[in-house]
């Protein structure tokens, strides 16, 4: 009986001890790639978007400590935005200046400010009127994004800046202009939800198409 006894206590401590080597909560490679990042984000992303990543900073910079903003794009789509920035803007293409253990972990950093996963309702297909989301574009957005996407320096992204189309779905464009991001200038525009604007799922397509027309092919 004793035997027994002994031998599941081993059992149990020998499973106790394989969690614990198995669980992600322990995984330090994952915290020493947090930390990594943080010091390159303090070095090249500090002055523009905060001490906190809420666009605090002191030149203009994007709130990316934003759970909208967060939830609705990859740790790929990050990388993307930081290695190739945004040309003829204040954020650089640091592709050229940082390594891709620097960018890799500089990713795990900001990912590691997402508290929750917002589950969001978007259509599967885009199929708006460009001419109709160029209306409801100028009555609604161009306030602070500017005319034709241009942008607003302090009040709106420039939506027609080649990088933010290339690497801006179109699912991510509408989700942004739906849910809009918290503690942003930025307000939610579906019907239903508490924005100022109460836009139906159709015309947000038809301003996602607006939009997209500004590609270049």
């Amino acid at each position: 009986m004793k035997k027994i006894l002994i031998g599941s206590y081993i059992l149990i401590i020998t499973g106790i001890i394989f969690c614990i080597g198995n669980s992600d909560f322990f995984n330090s490679k994952n915290s020493k790639s947090i930390a990594a990042g943080e010091k390159v984000y303090n070095k090249n992303c500090l002055i523009c978007h905060g001490k906190t990543g809420k666009g605090e900073g002191l030149k203009v910079g994007t709130a990316i400590n934003n759970q909208h903003l967060l939830s609705s794009v990859s740790n790929k789509d990050l990388y993307n935005y930081v290695k190739f920035g945004r040309e003829a803007t204040t954020m650089p293409a640091y592709g050229s200046s940082l390594s891709e253990k620097d960018l890799k972990n500089l990713v795990a950093f900001l990912r590691d400010w997402q508290t929750e996963e917002i589950k969001f309702n978007a259509p599967k297909t885009f199929s708006g009127n460009p001419e109709k989301g160029k209306k409801k574009y100028n009555m609604y957005c161009l306030t602070c994004h500017g005319e034709a996407g241009s942008g607003k320096q302090k009040m709106g992204t420039a939506l027609s800046n080649p990088m933010y189309l290339k690497y801006t779905t179109n699912k991510q464009i509408w989700i942004d202009i739906a849910y809009g991001r918290e503690e942003t200038r930025m307000g939610p525009s579906l019907k239903g939800l508490d924005g100022a604007r109460q836009l139906k799922e159709k015309d947000i397509s038809d301003i996602v198409s607006y939009i997209r027309s500004w590609e270049k092919k």
